[in-house]
């Protein structure tokens, strides 16, 4: 599988309670069941009112189709091509 950051314009997401956020992640879980074992949720930020969600999936129609499925938008699908940490130096 693949990675991919996914930018996804909500507003108001970052004023969210925990509870919505909750019931947030629910739906994209219930949306991931239903699209099987090529796509996965890693984690995402919020910021604003935007989240940056981190994916394994086989391909970006693969993140097309979860957005679709669970209603969240993908303004921004990005495949990230290596990864650095400080431990790179």
């Amino acid at each position: 599988m693949k990675k991919y950051v996914i930018e996804r314009e909500i507003p108001g997401v970052g004023a969210m309670s925990a509870e919505d956020l909750a019931a947030a992640s629910a739906k994209s879980n219930e949306a991931l069941a239903r699209l099987g074992p090529t796509i996965q949720w890693q984690h995402s930020y919020v910021a604003g009112d935007r989240t940056f969600c981190v994916y394994l999936a086989d391909s970006e129609d693969d993140i097309r189709r979860h957005a679709e499925e669970s209603g969240f938008p993908a303004n921004r699908i990005i495949e990230v091509s290596t990864m650095i940490d400080p431990t790179t130096a």
